[in-house]
């Protein structure tokens, strides 16, 4: 295919490739060629899932992109990259867009992918390894450039069901029934983390996206005379990992094991089905630590969230 080249002032050397469909991407390569990155296309979802599985508690979130909507997908809010070797090998994949992930094997994926994410308008997050985020920050920001927002967080997983819990009635996946309860909650906590609510600066796209992961059946409930007691959701789903978050107990509910029950009941019915289970922690907070421990749930990595 015809490549015409040229430098910008970040040092990326930029190409006009087409794509399957025909459209024209400006793509950045980087500067001495020995890597090159390409937009993805639904033909190589085989050898990029192949690839991800390989370590699968760091990458269950791309991968189920995948698997639920294909590598080309609107859904992604983003765009699905390859960085490959002289020899055509595969050394990184990335999704970048509104949340920017990323897998890579080579420092030179690394800085391919920052300086291609330099063209992205709609970053929101980067979310990785401490050590690889901070690498890709290095590569990415401009003089004393600063993310607006840093979360230092523990990955913790979960291999093995947990044999101590009591099971506890009542405790199922929500049905569009819930969704305005569950919808506000999120919500909340969302903000809580970020700083700003989906509600307002997106309130139709959050809400389309959330009652379609109610519909998946990956957000799980507990509701008594109406009140949510316990939430949490299924981010990600593979055959190899899944991932949890936004795990809510209603203050009302809190330090009466209900918390604790449920995550452990849910976590032990996902473990029939795939083979482990991973959230985040914050890591100023140790009393969510304690709780996840306690729940049967062990470290694994310390990840850094970047909000842009």
């Amino acid at each position: 295919m015809a490549l015409v080249t040229s430098k910008d002032g970040f040092g990326c050397v930029h190409g006009i490739l087409e794509s399957d469909n025909g459209r024209q991407l400006s793509l950045p390569l980087f500067v001495d060629n020995s890597v090159k990155v390409c937009a993805l296309s639904n033909e190589d979802e085989p050898e990029v899932l192949s690839f991800l599985a390989v370590r699968p508690v760091h990458t269950v979130t791309m991968a189920s992109f995948i698997r639920d909507n294909g590598l080309v997908s609107p859904l992604h809010r983003g765009q699905f990259y390859a960085c490959r070797g002289l020899e055509d090998e595969l050394l990184g994949v990335a999704l970048i867009g509104h949340t920017t992930l990323f897998e890579a094997r080579a420092e030179q994926a690394i800085e391919a992918f920052a300086c291609l994410a330099r063209e992205c308008s709609q970053l929101h997050l980067l979310m990785g390894e401490q050590e690889k985020v901070q690498s890709f920050w290095k590569y990415y920001a401009l003089d004393e450039e600063r993310p607006r927002l840093l979360r230092d967080v523990t990955v913790l997983e979960q291999r093995a069901p947990f044999e101590q819990f009591e099971t506890i009635e009542g405790l199922r996946p929500a049905t569009l029934f819930d969704l305005d309860g569950v919808l506000s909650i999120q919500a909340s906590m969302i903000e809580e983390e970020a700083g700003v609510s989906p509600l307002q600066t997106d309130p139709a796209g959050f809400r389309r996206r959330y009652a379609r992961r109610v519909e998946q059946g990956r957000v799980w409930v507990l509701v008594k005379d109406d009140e949510f007691i316990f939430k949490a959701d299924i981010i990600s789903d593979t055959p190899e990992a899944v991932y949890i978050e936004g795990v809510y107990v209603s203050p009302k509910y809190r330090n009466q094991s209900y918390g604790r029950r449920c995550l452990s009941q849910m976590s032990n019915a996902l473990l029939t089905q795939t083979e482990v289970l991973s959230l985040f922690v914050d890591v100023d907070n140790p009393r969510a630590h304690a709780f996840y421990l306690r729940s049967g749930y062990e470290f694994c990595s310390h990840y850094n969230i970047l909000y842009f």
